[in-house]
């Protein structure tokens, strides 16, 4: 090698160890800091999402025998868009509700056409507290297909509160005994205007759902 090609060498290999050399300094200067276990801390009692756990729903008829009928009728309201309620009351986006409570599911209500998918899920079955407090929950997961995109009551106490108002609108079931030490049913006086009226003079469906198929939430069946 002549001279210069010996002098671009040089400083070639002058300039990477002074790089290394400035690496090596750097990482003796400012150390990594090193977690002791991988991952964030989690507070106590805090669950995936962000929400406490979800208290488990207690059995419907526990529910059913502390329903409160009167909060029911307001609970209502949220599906008198879609439902009447009223006796003689007609069918709407979904069908009427009156005397909804024991009545054969997807059935029993004239001119009304009912979803293939509650006809699937409720064949044999009848609107009891079980079947309505399953519905109410969650129509869609009750009957896979139905033509309802009401998400459903998370509540249970709203359920139970709706299916005793709707079962004072000409059903009038017994109501399950309350256990021991437990509060009995508020069968307080109803609003007037919550018994069947329809906003807008738009039928009602069965209260969030019952027998309907709609956006507004339903009570039993679409």
């Amino acid at each position: 090698m002549d001279n210069r090609t010996n002098t671009i060498a040089g400083w070639v290999l002058g300039s990477m160890m002074v790089a290394v050399a400035a690496g090596i300094g750097g990482h003796m200067i400012v150390q990594p800091i090193k977690a002791e276990k991988a991952g964030y801390p989690i507070e106590a009692g805090a669950e995936e999402g962000g929400g406490a756990a979800a208290e488990a729903d207690k059995p419907i008829a526990e529910m059913m025998a502390a329903a409160d009928t009167a909060h029911g009728a307001e609970v209502f309201k949220k599906c008198s868009a879609c439902h009447t309620v009223a006796q003689g009351g007609a069918n709407g986006i979904g069908p009427n509700l009156w005397a909804t409570v024991g009545e054969a599911i997807a059935q029993g209500k004239a001119g009304y056409a009912f979803s293939d998918a509650l006809k699937t899920a409720g064949a044999g079955k009848k609107w009891d507290f079980e079947q309505l407090n399953s519905w109410l929950k969650s129509p869609r997961t009750y009957a896979n297909g139905t033509k309802m995109t009401f998400a459903g009551l998370s509540s249970g106490k709203d359920r139970a509160d709706v299916i005793a108002y709707l079962n004072s609108q000409g059903s009038n079931l017994p109501l399950p005994a309350a256990p021991a030490g437990a509060p009995a049913a508020t069968d307080a006086k109803v609003p007037p205007a919550a018994a069947g009226a329809n906003p807008g003079g738009k039928a009602d469906e069965p209260v969030a759902g019952i027998g309907s198929n709609t956006t507004a939430p339903a009570a039993a069946g679409k």
